[in-house]
């Protein structure tokens, strides 16, 4: 992946991405519906304005823009995914998340640095959380030295970045380090960000899904440290 001298990543040439770009901006322009999006806008606390698509209907309208198009290879996944995220609405960046997710597993570990420019470019919780648990978690599950990666994350001055690395195993399941995402949360413990905190108790409830004993054994050793959201959230499910 080449980067621009503001450090940003460039946009590979892809016909893809002509194709789809063309398609999806004169699809869902004409779909706008201005209340609606002052609504969605003041939810997400302006962080973007939007086009007011709900969410069904957009992916409606989605399926429509991709319909006979090829499968994408990683340069085409990347191309998509900036040129979506340089369109002002929220409803080009939630389709190329919707996009990312679908086709990861088309993708190598070189999308990493594209993916954690998305995450810190008009950043909040609506595309983090689903880039961190579907396409930060797939690339990382597919390629195990990106343990390494996520291992500076948790450090992370951005707190988005770091929630990403706490999040990013939370469909792993049987598959979870658990050493690793309790060394994260313990690593953000005393994180005063509400979603720092939330996410901690996120990721822990997710996983005594899978081993509540050795989430309750954790937290009996250590729940001073944390925050009471994060306990709360933690144990929601599963009790003291």
């Amino acid at each position: 992946m080449s980067v621009t001298d503001a450090g940003t990543p460039e946009v590979p040439r892809s016909a893809l991405a002509d194709t789809v770009l063309e398609r999806l901006t004169a699809t869902y322009a004409a779909a706008a519906d201005p209340v609606r999006a002052a609504a969605a806008q003041a939810y997400v606390k302006d962080v973007a304005p939007f086009l007011g698509i709900p969410t069904p209907a957009r992916r409606a309208l989605s399926r429509t823009v991709l319909e006979g198009t090829p499968r994408p290879d990683e340069a085409d996944c990347t191309a998509i995914a900036l040129r979506c995220w340089r369109l002002p609405e929220r409803e080009y960046h939630y389709f190329a998340v919707d996009y990312l997710r679908r086709h990861v597993g088309r993708c190598s570990s070189g999308l990493l640095p594209v993916t954690r420019h998305l995450v810190t470019t008009v950043s909040w919780w609506d595309t983090v959380d689903a880039l961190a648990a579907h396409v930060v978690g797939g690339l990382v599950a597919a390629d195990p030295k990106l343990t390494a990666d996520m291992d500076a994350w948790i450090a992370d001055e951005d707190l988005w970045v770091a929630r990403t690395a706490l999040l990013h195993q939370l469909r792993y399941k049987e598959r979870t380090d658990a050493r690793r995402l309790f060394a994260y949360c313990l690593r953000q413990s005393a994180h005063a960000d509400f979603f720092i905190r939330k996410a901690i108790g996120w990721c822990l409830r997710e996983y005594a899904k899978t081993d509540p004993d050795a989430v309750r054994d954790f937290l009996a050793r250590e729940r001073g440290r944390f925050a009471p959201l994060s306990v709360r959230e933690a144990l929601k499910n599963i009790g003291a």
